[in-house]
């Protein structure tokens, strides 16, 4: 029987995990993003002024990284992405702030990858969080996965998306030449 619990519990994993936390984002958008004042700069071709935004989050993760804890992220993007990609390739900036590697990959190599098209974090590759959305994609839940075997085959996933992706900055980098 899935072991699932809620969104308050599951903000806890992210003091009680002791070394890494990694996660993959599969997602073509976000319903929560775009309901925020950024999402909207973004869209307007407004610059959009990271500093202050989420300034708990930001500031639990500087507290994190600073005892020595790790947070990154591969990202897959469509070709051509879609506005919450670049958006979240936008928003990497405030992310990478605060000490968390942020790597992308395009969705063509994640399928040839065969990496799961579910998003999930894996703490200290012990604990695999997958995260459930609903049709209109708003995070409902989180299923807490233990068993070996299951984490063993996150992990492998993780592994093969780090090992192909290329820092933020990088890929950035590649999508404004592949524009011009």
């Amino acid at each position: 029987m899935p072991n699932v619990i809620g969104l308050d519990e599951f903000d806890r994993l992210f003091t009680q995990f002791e070394h890494t936390a990694w996660r993959l984002e599969t997602r073509r958008r976000y319903a929560s993003d775009e309901l925020t004042d950024t999402y909207a700069q973004f869209t307007r071709g407004e610059p959009v002024n990271w500093e202050g935004v989420d300034a708990e989050w930001c500031a639990e993760r500087r507290e994190q990284t600073g005892l020595g804890k790790r947070f990154e992220r591969v990202r897959i993007v469509d070709d051509p992405p879609t506005a919450g990609q670049l958006y979240l390739l936008d928003n990497a900036r405030r992310n990478s702030a605060v000490g968390e590697k942020i790597h992308n990959l395009w969705r063509e190599n994640a399928d040839r990858l065969s990496l799961p098209d579910e998003d999930f974090w894996i703490f200290d590759s012990r604990l695999v969080a997958l995260l459930n959305f609903d049709d209109a994609d708003n995070l409902v839940n989180v299923e807490l996965i233990t068993e070996p075997a299951a984490v063993l085959r996150y992990a492998m996933a993780r592994d093969a998306a780090m090992h192909h992706a290329v820092s933020y900055e990088q890929f950035a980098a590649q999508l404004t030449a592949k524009e011009d």
